[in-house]
């Protein structure tokens, strides 16, 4: 037969139990918060890109610009959402996730323009 002693937990070891699951949860802000980060990021991945075109008069290669554009923000913002403890800092992770998408679609942009 079951112990009832064994059987049934105590009150405290529930609430330990919530308590681990929920430490090991990113914390999401507001949704409107998150959705504002998303959009600036993408309008400052849009400037970022526009600036460097006219800045770096360089030829690189497109795979390595592709590569740089979409891998760094996209690992660094993946990077800080992960390893977040702070709404504010999922905000931030965000932020610099959506710059990826916008940086890359104005670089394409330009090159097609620019007839290459």
């Amino acid at each position: 037969m079951c112990n009832p002693r064994s059987a049934r937990r105590s009150r405290s070891a529930v609430v330990t139990d919530w308590a681990r699951i929920v430490l090991r949860v990113i914390p999401l802000p507001r949704a409107w918060l998150l959705t504002s980060a998303l959009l600036v990021g993408c309008a400052t991945g849009l400037v970022a890109a526009v600036v460097t075109t006219v800045l770096v008069k360089a030829s690189i290669r497109p795979d390595l610009v592709v590569a740089l554009v979409v891998g760094v923000p996209s690992s660094v913002g993946m990077l800080t959402i992960l390893l977040s403890g702070r709404r504010w800092l999922t905000t931030v992770g965000a932020f610099i996730v959506a710059m990826a998408p916008g940086w890359l679609g104005t670089l394409v942009l330009i090159q097609v323009v620019s007839g290459g």
